[in-house]
């Protein structure tokens, strides 16, 4: 520590702090890709030494029991040595940027890679993309703080350790980068654009090294893309947006039914129960879905029935669609019943898998009804990414991301066509992804508006004024005009001897009685005192604080906190804070 405090002095002197952001984005891309390809390395085995034990022909009671094994090792695991909740990883990182400055605490930079390690390798029906952008998260955040480098730069480099994340996970620099952008929010600017390129460059690099062709998710386009099936392209958009509305809803009305349920042991129980049956009845469940996806893709999509008590109808077509369809329906309830009952993994794998299936429904149906003859294969890759575009919120990230894995841009058009309807069919019901809607219900969604971003991370607490003199409500109309002679401002709040809010005295409501002195010891403070409009609660956000300026018309409003007087709030503090805040978040 010694040499590494004189290190940091002879940075501050030498090095410049624009040079330092380039230098940590390539070690925090280093690192991000090196942890993904930890994790990915050990879902895969564990999930390839549990398949190697089945028998692909006959039913597989195996497929019952490990995900409920694999959620109790990974509670016991959190309960045991992490002690701290480390669930939904994306939304924790955009909790991180709008509430901590970017402050993600060190465990984060291996916990979640040990318990989606447990849930996904036995078979928990999650992906871990958002365990392992939460853990290049937490790098980014930890290494930034170690350089000391302010809020702004802390928040940038939790940035490209997400982002560069994405690149190590599916070598994708580019859909890295715009994850970055579209879902953690981060404003687009040359100070940022920079180092969150080099950073997923690096990610993408590192671990193309460490893992050659063997990434989590990769396929070559065979077929060509046909401009006579962009209506059909058009439809699968359609069809890919209220499947994603469906997933979204199931996700989030599962999990919140669960969350009621306060005894962990019941919750495990449960979870574990209903996501054994789920994945014994449809085995494709398994797990996040690559290995399903691949065989597809590569035109041995019966295997999906292996396992499976629907084995027996194999060479039924129609049966077959209808099993998919069940998978398709039934993975939204595995997903969230995994995460709802203490497992550790995401949504991003499940809705690419959910697309896949999607898309390949449609191809097939189409097919099978002899009407026009598509590509099964490229109607699956585009599926994918309307299912992510819709789920996620993030159309440029699904385009991005499959243009990528696919090794070109072969089917850009229908990505880009699929993908916006997608997005636009959800949008018109859904307002907000899964990872953004606590915090948008809360008020604490940073977006790319940047008025709202400052808003958002002004505080109340760092705007509250508390030179405005208490007065008593038994005190008399004497004391109050002792007090407005010693005082600079002219509204008075009233609290009683608990420190409780009862109202206030605008100075305009005393002006007229204020020189009557036979009345000074006649009228009480509780006689003059009136009920403010609105008040401001401690936990607010500055957006709700500046709507209730907007709706009252009033320049000065009280803090209070489970009833007890605070302060006030007033507008000019907060336009000075957030001019200050906007000059330090444009700064470049």
């Amino acid at each position: 520590m010694k040499y590494f405090r004189l290190f940091l002095a002879w940075r501050i002197k030498h090095v410049q702090e624009k040079h330092l952001v380039i230098f940590l984005s390539i070690i925090i891309g280093i690192c991000a890709a090196i942890a993904a390809v930890i994790l990915k390395t050990l879902v895969h085995s564990i999930e390839s030494l549990v398949r190697g034990i089945a028998d692909v022909h006959y039913v597989n009671w195996l497929y019952f029991a490990l995900p409920f094994i694999g959620i109790l090792l990974t509670v016991a695991y959190i309960k045991t040595f992490v002690k701290d909740d480390i669930s939904h990883g994306v939304t924790k990182i955009l909790i991180a940027i709008s509430k901590s400055k970017g402050y993600i605490k060190l465990h984060n930079i291996y916990s979640s890679v040990i318990a989606c390690a447990l849930t996904s390798g036995f078979g928990g029906s999650v992906g871990m993309e958002a365990p392992i952008v939460y853990t290049g998260s937490a790098i980014g955040s930890n290494i930034s703080r170690a350089f000391r480098l302010n809020s702004k730069k802390t928040m940038l480099m939790v940035g490209c350790g997400a982002a560069a994340a994405i690149a190590g996970i599916f070598k994708a620099p580019i859909a890295g980068l715009i994850f970055a952008l579209e879902v953690l929010m981060l404003d687009l600017t040359l100070a940022s654009i920079i180092p969150l390129l080099i950073a997923t460059v690096t990610g993408a690099i590192v671990s193309a090294i460490l893992l050659g062709h063997d990434i989590v998710f990769n396929f070559a386009v065979h077929d060509v893309f046909n401009y006579a099936n962009i209506p059909l392209y058009i439809l699968l958009g359609v069809v890919s947006g209220f499947v994603s509305l469906y997933f979204s809803k199931v996700n989030y009305f599962v999990e919140v039914h669960l969350l009621k349920i306060t005894k962990t042991y019941k919750k495990i129980l449960l979870g574990g129960l209903a996501l054994g049956i789920m994945i014994f009845i449809f085995p494709p469940l398994y797990g996040e879905g690559y290995i399903s996806l691949k065989s597809i893709l590569v035109g041995n999509a019966n295997s999906l029935l292996d396992n499976s008590l629907f084995y027996k109808f194999i060479g039924n077509e129609w049966i077959f669609v209808l099993f998919l369809v069940f998978v398709l329906l039934f993975k939204a309830f595995a997903t969230s019943v995994t995460t709802g009952s203490g497992g550790i993994g995401g949504i991003f794998a499940p809705s690419l898998f959910v697309g896949g299936l999607t898309g390949f429904i449609v191809g097939r149906i189409i097919n099978l009804t002899g009407l026009h003859h598509v590509s099964e294969v490229n109607f699956t890759l585009v599926g994918m990414a309307g299912l992510m575009a819709g789920v996620v919120h993030a159309p440029l990230t699904a385009i991005f991301l499959i243009a990528e894995i696919t090794g070109g841009y072969a089917l850009f058009i229908p990505l880009i066509l699929t993908a916006s309807i997608s997005y636009l069919t959800i949008i018109y019901f859904e307002p907000h992804s899964l990872y953004h809607k606590k915090l948008a219900l809360s008020g604490d969604l940073i977006t790319h508006h940047k008025d709202k971003a400052v808003l958002t991370l002004l505080k109340v607490d760092s705007v509250i004024e508390k030179n405005l003199t208490a007065i008593a409500p038994n005190n008399t109309l004497g004391d109050l005009v002792k007090v407005i002679a010693t005082s600079k401002r002219n509204i008075f709040p009233v609290v009683d001897e608990r420190g409780i809010f009862l109202g206030l005295i605008p100075l305009d409501n005393v002006r007229e009685i204020m020189f009557d002195k036979e009345s000074y010891n006649t009228i009480k403070v509780q006689d003059l005192m009136i009920q403010p409009l609105d008040y401001v609660k401690i936990n607010d956000s500055m957006d709700m604080v500046m709507e209730k300026f907007k709706d009252t018309g009033l320049w000065n409003l009280p803090v209070i906190d489970n009833g007890k007087y605070i302060g006030f709030v007033s507008r000019a503090n907060v336009f000075n804070a957030y001019r200050k805040l906007l000059i330090e978040f444009s700064d470049e």
